[in-house]
């Protein structure tokens, strides 16, 4: 079990198990969002994740709802619709447990990322995509 929050600790969040997959968003709604070029994501089933302190506000700029700190705007959470998950911001997560496996969505990445692991255009197929990759 590990606690998850905010920066300024107003919104805790507990996950518990082990994440189902771990890797790089590079979607242009992250970035909007996030104000980033990719965000780092650790997913867990969404019963994995439950609210222990705080009254965070859920809100989408487009298809994920996004669940923020009303207090120091820090982002916590989405939850892709239909899919039963919670994808945590991993920078939240203690230090080293972050391991990403690969990067999705890259069609829309900013620059490259030169590292050893999969760049796939869209979705693995494990998510319902294709599996197609961008070669850097």
């Amino acid at each position: 079990m590990t606690t998850i929050q905010c920066s300024c600790g107003a919104v805790k969040v507990e996950v518990t198990g082990e994440p189902v997959a771990q890797f790089y968003c590079h979607c242009d709604d992250c970035q909007r969002v996030h104000s980033a070029a990719y965000v780092p994501i650790a997913m867990y089933p969404t019963e994995q994740t439950r609210l222990i302190a705080g009254n965070p506000m859920t809100w989408k700029l487009k298809n994920n709802p996004r669940t923020t700190c009303p207090e120091c705007g820090t982002r916590m959470f989405a939850e892709p619709p239909g899919m039963g998950v919670r994808g945590v911001v991993a920078h939240l997560l203690p230090t080293g447990t972050f391991k990403p496996t690969f990067h999705i969505q890259c069609q829309f990445a900013m620059v490259p990322v030169d590292d050893d692991l999969p760049h796939f255009k869209g979705f693995p197929q494990a998510f319902g995509g294709s599996d197609e990759q961008v070669n850097w």
